[in-house]
């Protein structure tokens, strides 16, 4: 069920993902070339990863299911134990929930570099309770502990960023370079393109 929906909203999404990349592109390129700027292939690798996220990820939270309960849930763990750990749904309201913030907290903590864990608490507690506010207005439910799972998973994403950072530093320097960051995207970019033709 999950994979259905990440298959879904890439479908649905793809058109706009390629218009708004492609002026993204011409319009970073244009502006680079006219200030004389260097170029970082892997900077702006990550910028435009950060930014096709944000779009599958406005399409995955917005999109109406007539098949989705829509109601207010305002009991933590209410639904959360609602399912069986083994069972499809847990996986998918639970887990899907946690999921979906994860890469969420890991672009955040890239861009602010907090060294607390609050203000990544705070950013995914506001942004979730404000996703949950829209939804209920469009037809979807608002439920507590979809905002608790999604702090949960914009939490792990700043602790995978910390890990990433403390690993990063240990690394010898020749895998430090332009050209190493760049060949890492490259295979970065093979991966997700393999998944995203598997799913």
């Amino acid at each position: 069920m999950f994979k259905g929906i990440l298959r879904e909203s890439f479908k649905y999404s793809l058109p706009s993902l390629i218009i708004i990349l492609i002026a993204i592109i011409a319009v970073r390129i244009a502006y680079c070339i006219e200030r004389k700027k260097k170029i970082y292939i892997y900077r702006e690798y990550w910028n435009l990863f950060a930014i096709c996220y944000l779009i599958l990820f406005y399409d995955l939270v917005t999109r109406v299911d007539i098949n989705t309960y829509s109601g207010v849930n305002l009991i933590p763990f209410a639904e959360i134990f609602r399912y069986s750990f083994e069972s499809k749904m847990f996986y998918y309201n639970v887990m899907g929930n946690i999921i979906m913030f994860i890469p969420f907290g890991f672009i955040v903590a890239t861009y602010l570099k907090p060294k607390k864990i609050w203000p990544h608490l705070t950013i995914g507690f506001i942004v979730s309770l404000t996703i949950e506010s829209v939804q209920r207005n469009i037809g979807r439910s608002f439920d507590i502990d979809d905002i608790l799972l999604n702090t949960i998973g914009c939490v792990i994403g700043y602790i995978l960023y910390l890990l990433f950072i403390r690993i990063y530093k240990k690394l010898p320097l020749k895998f430090k370079t332009v050209w190493f960051n760049n060949l890492f995207c490259l295979f970065v970019t093979v991966i997700i393109g393999v998944i995203i033709i598997f799913i």
